[in-house]
């Protein structure tokens, strides 16, 4: 007698999804309140504002405040300062970008293959926490065309002084490279992080294919690090076209609104010639470039996506 074991029918069933605590919720809400609030009275409300305040009159005195319809906006496309101004910010960006970006990747990568000192990292960083004002001034008063120190270094090997603030060729890329000498430590700690992502194991791979450092570097911790650079990237391309303190401490605009990048022509407009409207309507015109530059870097990097996954 042989026994035939009867069939088992198996169900699935669904996964139970965990249901959220409404306690859970309040105390989440309760932590990002602060932050909230914040965000609302110091970014949302000034925006609001400022919005509305390019469509008026308003020149910081009277309380209410003439509608003028488009009259500002008209007014920018006649404004050759304005043009000038455009093009000092686009100058300073590029400069500042290229230049920092690819200082920080050297730095970065050599942190992680050489120089492994907490102390180096350290000193690295230093500049990065000096106020933009001290380090304008300093920059300033070392390259004074009369006794600045980097002149009287140019002259002892035979090459000519220069008037670094003075003239309009060199002005802005001076700005630029100050604050890439204070901020190439910060972006270059960004990536080196970025760089810590990567599993050593690729690397191991690579050459045991035979690939070499610069084969690896530009096939594996390029394409790897896409995510970082497009964080530092779009960080540091919005930073850059509001580059105020070097400018107001150390050229005012000038010579000629050389210097003249856009975010000093808006607090030039808005406080020192009481063109509160025409200065918002400026500041707009900088948040849309902002948005569009940041939503444009966003897709073309394909910051979504990571080449580890």
């Amino acid at each position: 007698m042989s026994a035939t074991a009867a069939p088992t029918t198996q169900t699935k069933t669904a996964p139970v999804k965990p249901r959220r605590s409404l306690g859970d919720l309040k105390i989440a809400l309760l932590f990002i309140a602060p932050a909230l609030l914040g965000f609302c009275v110091f970014f949302v409300w000034p925006t609001i504002r400022g919005i509305y305040l390019s469509f008026t009159n308003f020149d910081g005195s009277n309380r209410t405040p003439g509608w003028v319809g488009l009259a500002n906006y008209k007014q920018m496309l006649s404004d050759p300062v304005l043009g000038k101004s455009l093009l000092a910010t686009l100058e300073y960006v590029v400069i500042n970008i290229v230049v920092q970006t690819i200082l920080a990747i050297l730095i970065a990568v050599l942190m992680q293959r050489v120089a492994k000192s907490t102390l180096a990292r350290g000193i690295l960083l230093l500049p990065y926490f000096i106020a933009n004002v001290i380090v304008a001034l300093v920059w300033f008063w070392m390259l004074d065309p009369n006794l600045g120190i980097v002149n009287d270094l140019i002259e002892k090997v035979g090459l000519d002084g220069q008037s670094w603030f003075g003239n309009g060729s060199l002005v802005i890329p001076t700005i630029a490279l100050i604050n890439v000498w204070r901020y190439m430590g910060y972006t270059a700690l960004l990536i080196f992080a970025g760089l810590q992502t990567i599993p050593s194991s690729v690397y191991e791979a690579a050459s045991l294919d035979g690939a070499g450092e610069l084969k690896q570097f530009f096939t594996i911790t390029l394409p790897l690090l896409r995510p970082v650079l497009v964080l530092v990237l779009i960080t540091s391309v919005v930073g850059s076209f509001q580059v105020f303190d070097t400018v107001a401490v150390t050229t005012r605009g000038g010579p000629a609104n050389a210097s003249n990048v856009i975010q000093y022509y808006i607090v030039d407009q808005a406080f020192n010639r009481s063109h509160f409207g025409y200065g918002a309507a400026i500041s707009v015109l900088l948040f849309v470039i902002l948005i569009v530059v940041a939503l444009v870097q966003f897709k073309v990097l394909r910051g979504r996506e990571s080449d580890l996954a």
